[in-house]
């Protein structure tokens, strides 16, 4: 039986500003690896800061069987780091240095500990991961964004903690990096939880654990056994639900035959009396236990339909309230001729996209997919793109109707309201059409009028997506960047289903070979080749 490695005891977080994060959830993570899902702000991110020390529980506790190690999602790295800074090992390596040049201070051999061959196990993992020609000293601002990520993750491997905690390490991680990564998950030692929305990195773990309406519930299986499970559970769910209301419609119904009969008896027996059928004193002892009865009935039959009641409201509260997206959008009006853009990936790769075309494209890191798209987008001269990425790809647009979804969702305006955001791209709509659309997007409520700056994740990249599908004349050409990445896998379905509906073109960079196929992609273009 496997042990537990992590035990959560009613655990509460609440965020200075008096937002609950988590309320009372317990449960527990054993040895081995775990997937750890749920939706965009459900507090798995948080959870696994609390676990790794970095948030303090505002109530409960956690109990872990040793040392946890942890790696978030976004690496702050500076240029200058160091790959064994990168590794975690970086003190070590300069306390084995300092030794090795003579210096005999006590701090150095605290520093080592047992860890005398640390540069030959860095040397060794750098090796399996396919980067053996990387040294220890070598800067980070040499590596592409998905060597340092894998680098990272090796690091955890190599400081040898009995728990490990990775958030999203696939992000922005070409095929190849994926790949890798998935080799050093397959043979992780000791207890490893990872969030991710990767379906084909759910699919390698022992477990998949879901943090769902403040309570955490595991299963023993990959990601696929849990949601087939999940849909069986529902399913009986829902059965159950409309059981209960029907056994609460009959309740109900018998409860008002019952009243009329009593009613319709009570009017008999005043009737009998007045009469004077029977003597005043005998028709007063019946009307007595009459009323006595009736009283009786009355209430057994309201304890039932409170009792149904009540299991209506117990089966309905097992029914997810899992959503999804339906949107009816205006035309683009986009002919199959039309055409809309024209690439060219700098090593004789062109590319014409025409009609609704649903076109992605992929290669590996580095390879300048996002330079690609700022150039089409803002046109050339600008300055490369943070990611390192570089190349002599360029592009034109044949129309000024284009939508863009950067990767980093920086096209808000923090300080006012998602309802003000979509008004500034769709003046001719009213509030109200706002609105009713942005609640088809699952935008509801107070959080439509909140501060983009406030809202989660999930919440802000709706408004972005929002920006995009309601803008005023509608866009004919939709250019998205790695949009799945930070989507729980629901959001990942509803940005489907939003796309669903657009009848413009689209233009997509990712690395989630799962979304392009639910996407209905017509043609991939791979940097420095061609195919469809």
């Amino acid at each position: 039986m496997a042990t537990s490695a992590i035990t959560l005891h009613d655990l509460v977080f609440e965020w200075p500003d008096g937002a609950l994060a988590l309320d009372g959830v317990s449960g527990t993570f054993t040895t081995g690896r775990t997937g750890l899902v749920g939706r965009n702000g459900a507090g798995k991110s948080t959870l696994l800061r609390l676990v790794a020390g970095l948030l303090t529980p505002t109530a409960g506790r956690i109990d872990t069987i040793g040392d946890v190690g942890y790696l978030p999602q976004t690496l702050t790295l500076g240029h200058a780091t160091t790959v064994a800074e990168l590794l975690g090992v970086g003190g070590i390596v300069a306390a084995l240095r300092a030794i090795e040049s003579g210096d005999v201070d006590v701090r150095h051999f605290d520093a080592v500990g047992d860890d005398w061959d640390i540069e030959s196990r860095a040397e060794e993992a750098l090796h399996e991961i396919g980067l053996a020609g990387v040294g220890l000293d070598r800067r980070v601002g040499e590596l592409s964004g998905g060597e340092a990520m894998l680098v990272a993750v090796t690091g955890q491997r190599v400081r040898r903690t009995p728990v490990t905690l990775l958030d999203e390490p696939t992000n922005n991680l070409d095929r190849p990096t994926r790949a890798r990564l998935a080799g050093l998950v397959d043979t992780w030692p000791g207890t490893l939880v990872v969030v991710s929305h990767d379906l084909e990195l759910l699919e390698r773990m022992d477990a998949t654990a879901e943090l769902h309406a403040g309570s955490l519930d595991v299963f023993g299986g990959p990601y696929s056994a849990w949601s087939e499970h999940r849909e069986q559970t529902q399913a009986s769910a829902v059965q159950a639900a409309r059981t209960a209301q029907q056994a609460l419609k009959v309740e109900k119904r018998q409860r008002v035959e019952a009243g009329t009969k009593l009613a319709r008896r009570d009017r008999t027996a005043r009737s009998t009396q007045k009469d004077g059928g029977i003597p005043k004193i005998l028709a007063g002892a019946r009307a007595d236990r009459a009323q006595g009865s009736a009283g009786a009935m009355r209430t057994t039959l309201d304890q039932k339909v409170r009792a149904a009641q009540a299991a209506v409201d117990a089966a309905d509260a097992r029914v997810r309230d899992d959503e999804h997206i339906h949107l009816t959008l205006p035309d683009p009006d986009v002919p199959r001729g039309r055409r809309l853009a024209e690439l060219s990936d700098g090593a004789g790769t062109n590319v014409v996209i025409q009609g609704p075309e649903r076109v992605a494209l992929v290669g590996p890191n580095g390879s300048g997919k996002t330079t690609l798209l700022e150039r089409l987008v803002r046109g050339g001269g600008q300055e490369e793109p943070s990611d390192g990425e570089s190349s002599g790809a360029h592009g034109a647009l044949l129309t000024d109707r284009v939508g863009y979804l950067p990767q980093r969702l920086d096209g808000l305006d923090d300080a006012r309201s998602a309802l003000d955001n979509v008004r500034d791209v769709a003046p001719s709509a009213t509030p109200g059409e706002i609105r009713n659309q942005l609640a088809r997007l699952l935008l509801r409520g107070a959080s439509v009028d909140r501060p983009v700056a406030t809202l989660s994740g999930g919440e802000r990249f709706r408004v972005s997506l929002a920006r995009l599908l309601l803008a005023d004349p509608p866009a004919q050409l939709l250019v998205l960047d790695e949009p799945t990445n930070n989507l729980d896998v629901p959001s990942v379905t509803q940005l489907v289903e939003a796309l669903e509906s657009y009848r413009g073109a689209l233009l997509v960079v990712s690395h989630d070979d799962a979304f392009l196929e639910r996407l209905g992609v017509d043609t991939v273009v791979e940097m420095g080749a061609f195919r469809s």
